[in-house]
């Protein structure tokens, strides 16, 4: 009997343990079959740029934005690929991006037009959004900004500064975008200072500091004494700064590298405009669209602040009370009379340039000296 009662405690004991362990196996079980919370699935957005983020001038001010981007809006992340040259090498940057997930990509150079088309076409499901270009596609559109006005006002505090009453313009590429900024400068100088003319040296090239440098020297050596610029790098504001002479920069706040000769310049400002089509994209609002062409009182393009060590207290109010004209739309920087440089009237009196116009200005304004 007492062997029959040890046997049955033994037995209840090895049930209870079994219990137990099947118990807590079933509960093992449970917690694996619980699904996993969802996960926000990353929005991949890629840049191809034509010169080096550290160039402080046009790429820098592209990847700001990019940086705006990423840190404003949720569940995106980005990707860029750097100093890329138009041409085939842009058509392989832009497949590596899509190759590491991108679903927008921006190419941010003129040059890259042509390829961000041909691209477009082999990737259907992929937006494009080329900088400054004006060809488009089904899933692809164009953006710039009119940072000809920005131009202008720099001309007035340049034309305002200059004791020669000569300018000079180191110049990238011959091409509308630039010539309209040149002409937008020059006709800013012309408001306040008639004797004003506007010497430019072309280098052909966006980004080669040295070859910018030996420009905007040679610049100073015809009489400037003030040099702006449509160049990616500071290497004219620099050149102004070893000379004595004064600077207008472009692209970004370049007085960090010349701070005794920089006025002020047109500065990007393209991180809000980044951000909202994005979103557009994202939220499936997006529709291709030609040039988006932000202003001034947009926000999308402003001056760099003013140099209080080499601009006076009557040049910054004679340029704000520009701007506010601007902003209100009292000044229309291209409206008539205006001449070209042979003295030919370009655009009569009580007229004004349409924006397809001024997209394909290939003229220089009367003042200007200088080769197209």
């Amino acid at each position: 009997m007492k062997s029959f009662k040890k046997l049955s405690v033994l037995m209840l004991l090895i049930m209870f343990l079994a219990g137990m362990v099947t118990g807590c196996g079933q509960k093992a079980d449970d917690a694996k079959e619980e699904p996993a919370p969802p996960q926000e699935e990353e929005f991949v957005v890629g840049f191809v740029y034509s010169g080096p983020v550290g160039d402080f001038g046009w790429a820098y001010a592209h990847d700001l934005g990019r940086q705006y981007l990423e840190n404003n809006v949720s569940g995106v992340r980005t990707i860029y690929i750097e100093d890329v040259p138009a041409g085939p090498d842009a058509e392989r940057a832009m497949n590596e991006l899509i190759q590491r997930g991108a679903r927008v990509v921006f190419t941010t150079s003129y040059g890259f037009m042509d390829f961000t088309i041909n691209v477009a076409e082999q990737h259907p499901d992929v937006i494009f959004l080329n900088c400054s270009g004006f060809k488009t596609a089904e899933n692809a559109g164009n953006y710039w900004a009119r940072m000809y006005e920005a131009s202008y006002l720099s001309g007035i505090a340049a034309g305002l500064k200059t004791e020669t009453n000569i300018l000079g313009y180191v110049g990238a590429f011959p091409v509308p975008l630039v010539v309209r900024q040149i002409n937008a400068f020059a006709l800013g100088a012309q408001s306040v200072n008639s004797d004003v003319t506007v010497n430019v040296i072309w280098t052909n090239k966006f980004y080669d500091p040295a070859t910018e440098k030996e420009a905007a020297l040679g610049l100073i050596d015809l009489g400037a004494d003030v040099l702006a610029q449509y160049q990616n790098s500071p290497a004219t504001q620099q050149a102004a700064q070893e000379r004595g002479v004064w600077g207008i920069s472009c692209y970004a706040d370049m007085t960090q590298f010349a701070p005794q000769a920089t006025l002020t310049g047109p500065v990007w400002n393209w991180g809000p405009y980044y951000a909202d089509i994005v979103q557009q994209i994202m939220a499936g609002n997006w529709e291709s669209h030609h040039t988006y062409w932000g202003s001034m009182k947009e926000g999308i393009v402003y001056l760099a602040p003013y140099n209080e060590n080499v601009m006076t207290p009557e040049m910054i109010e004679a340029v704000e009370a520009a701007k506010a004209a601007l902003f209100a739309g009292e000044l229309d920087i291209f409206a008539g009379p205006i001449m070209n440089q042979a003295g030919e009237l370009v655009v009569p009196e009580g007229s004004s340039m349409s924006d397809q116009e001024k997209l394909g200005m290939n003229w220089f304004v009367k003042g200007v000296q200088g080769n197209l």
